[in-house]
């Protein structure tokens, strides 16, 4: 099945394209098969293609289909060709089987108007994401990584007689295109300096021309996480993403668990090699992930949408991402982007069940005790919201958590503040995490339930909890086994990362970050379970201007507002007429004031003809004689 790789982002476009030219004429059943069906077809193309690039070549697993050329200029031909490899492998497979799981959710969830349009917006995004974690060349992985912003704009404003739903779509895509810009930037200069756009020759050609630390290697490798940071919602141009929970919940899901958001991640996992040459930047990835993470987290405890408190916490998981790839612990980034991917799905629509059976109730304070009215959403709620909090051996948050914990600490690029920064953030999630869950389906009935989701709902719902349960089985820590599939599988497309500390430590390093963990937990369930009005107390007393911050997201909105905002605001309002324009309008006025006068004279009258040209004669004639 590698020949028919091409398939993969091709049917997602497919069914793009039928429902957008037919859909509004076919019936809601018809809808869902084809944008349904043509994302299950691409995940199971992406599953075989796997298992033959798995079976044949298991020791140095890629493998390239060129497709055409797309075009030669300068001494630059660039093709239109997909590279499969275990890092692209594990991508495609992520997000073409957990946005299948969504669509399937979906075709229950959304009413009835605008039906087909957003399962074509929806097969479009994946299709872009596919294109941006196949392409073999930085101008195919840029065409998918436009591809996913055009999407997300039209997905988070997909509701768009609500102007604040306008309003947060042109958000996302004011903020992310600060970062696009510096990617564009950013394969400029490694064309110019490289002279090819291929991934792999980049690659090899800068390790082989480039010294390590080299002002080209920072230059470039900062220009990438600038690319990084704006699609990954990381500091200081993570304000987009909470906006953009006014999208469906099934956009959300997709934003958060296998598209946009892990973009960035991938990005730089890709392009590894630009990054290790230069360690500075490096370490500001660790250091940018970590104060991410705890950022985020601190915003998700305050927070009383249910969905907000799911798009910190995704900010803040994206930081330990950002993390472990600052260390070079590539395999434990990717590791956790794949456990996340399952979870946070899992929870989005989890909330997403919440909400619609509440009438789209989204405040945690007006749910309670719907751990009885909705039990299968509750149950695997739960699962979600224990792998999110890493609650140890059973989920599988906790080994992908505890691997980059491990290596932060242990990897030479790692430092104990980095741990350090880690353990606080597993604190703080696992307290946002309970208090969620206990907010939501605990206490006292304030919403009734008026209708339970059926079995499109639930069916998504059981497999990504079981997904978010045994999926960390995949990469066990080396004190509790030695089943390392995952690691094994990605070493073959990443470099090997050497971890450096004994056995002794790493169980003492997880016995803390357990103890944490479960300190967490049990906070949460004293504070909001068995004290609830001690928070309340908290956050009207000294805690008042904390919680105040916090809730308005550390105020980077208000920052970019005064900065920003409100200057171009004011010139614009002020240039009503447009200064620069009154150059080239004033060409026209004297263009057309020209026209006039020379049609004037255009009268019929042959007299005036007669004369004219007698009087342009004479005037000619003197000029001859005195010049």
């Amino acid at each position: 099945m590698l020949n028919q790789l091409w398939l993969v982002p091709t049917l997602p476009l497919l069914g793009f394209l039928i429902l957008a030219l037919c859909g509004s004429r076919w019936s809601r059943g018809l809808v869902a098969t084809v944008g349904c069906g043509s994302i299950g077809l691409s995940a199971l193309v992406a599953t075989a293609a796997g298992f033959d690039l798995l079976t044949t070549n298991s020791e140095n697993a890629s493998f390239t289909q060129h497709l055409w050329n797309w075009f030669e200029v300068g001494g630059l031909s660039l093709s239109i060709g997909l590279h499969l490899d275990a890092l692209s492998l594990l991508m495609i497979l992520v997000v073409t089987w957990v946005a299948f799981f969504i669509h399937i959710y979906a075709s229950e969830y959304m009413a009835k108007e605008g039906y087909s349009r957003f399962f074509a917006y929806l097969n479009l995004f994946v299709c872009a994401m596919l294109v941006l974690v196949l392409a073999d060349n930085l101008l195919m992985l840029l065409l998918g990584w436009e591809g996913v912003g055009l999407c997300s704009y039209l997905l988070i404003g997909f509701w768009y007689s609500d102007p604040a739903n306008g309003a947060a779509a042109r958000k996302a895509f004011v903020v992310t295109r600060v970062g696009d810009t510096a990617l564009m930037v950013g394969i400029l200069l490694l064309f110019k300096h490289l002279g090819t756009l291929d991934i792999g020759q980049i690659l090899s050609t800068a390790n082989a021309q480039w010294q390590p630390g080299s002002t080209i290697a920072i230059t470039a490798a900062a220009l990438l996480l600038g690319g990084a940071v704006g699609k990954s919602s990381q500091l200081p141009l993570q304000t987009w993403l909470p906006d953009a929970m006014a999208g469906p919940t099934p956009v959300s899901a997709l934003v958060h668990a296998a598209t946009m958001v892990t973009a960035g991640v991938y990005l730089i996992a890709r392009m590894h090699g630009i990054f290790l040459l230069a360690p500075v930047v490096m370490g500001v990835v660790a250091v940018l992930g970590a104060t991410t993470m705890l950022v985020a987290g601190c915003s998700a405890l305050v927070q009383s949408d249910l969905k907000r408190v799911l798009a910190y916490s995704t900010i803040s998981q994206i930081g330990y991402m950002f993390l472990a790839l600052g260390v070079g612990a590539w395999t434990a980034a990717m590791f956790h982007f794949m456990t996340h991917a399952f979870f946070k799905a899992l929870l989005f629509l989890g909330a997403g069940a919440v909400i619609h059976s509440l009438n789209d109730q989204k405040d945690m304070f007006k749910m309670g005790g719907l751990r009885k009215k909705l039990p299968a959403v509750f149950w695997t709620f739960l699962i979600g919201s224990a792998s999110l909090a890493a609650l140890p051996l059973v989920t599988s948050g906790f080994y992908s958590k505890e691997l980059i914990l491990w290596s932060a600490w242990a990897s030479p690029h790692g430092h104990p503040t980095l741990w350090a920064a880690g353990i606080v953030g597993a604190f703080i999630t696992a307290l946002y995490t309970t208090r969620a869950v206990i907010l939501t389906f605990f206490g006292k009935v304030k919403t009734e339930v008026s209708h339970q989701p059926g079995a499109r709902m639930v069916l998504p719902l059981c497999i990504l909890a079981a997904l978010s349960t045994v999926a960390g089985l995949l990469q066990t820590p080396h004190s509790l086994g030695h089943l390392h599939a995952f690691s094994d599988l990605l070493e073959t497309a990443l470099p090997v990362t050497h971890l450096n500390g004994s056995s002794s430590v790493e169980i003492t390093l997880q016995a803390v970050a357990v103890a944490i963990v479960l300190a967490g937990v049990a906070l949460a369930y004293w504070l909001y379970q068995k004290a609830p009005h001690l928070p309340e107390r908290i956050a009207s007393g000294w805690g008042k201007p904390i919680r105040k911050a916090w809730l308005a997201g550390w105020g980077f909105d208000w920052i970019y507002d005064q900065l920003l905002v409100k200057p171009i605001v004011a010139v614009a309002q002020l240039n009503r007429r447009d200064i620069i324009d009154l150059f080239y309008t004033g060409l026209a006025s004297f263009a057309r004031l020209l026209n006039f006068l020379l049609s004037a004279s255009q009268t019929g009258r042959m007299r005036w003809y007669a004369a004219g040209i007698s009087a342009g004669t004479i005037f000619i004639f003197l000029i001859v004689y005195f010049t």
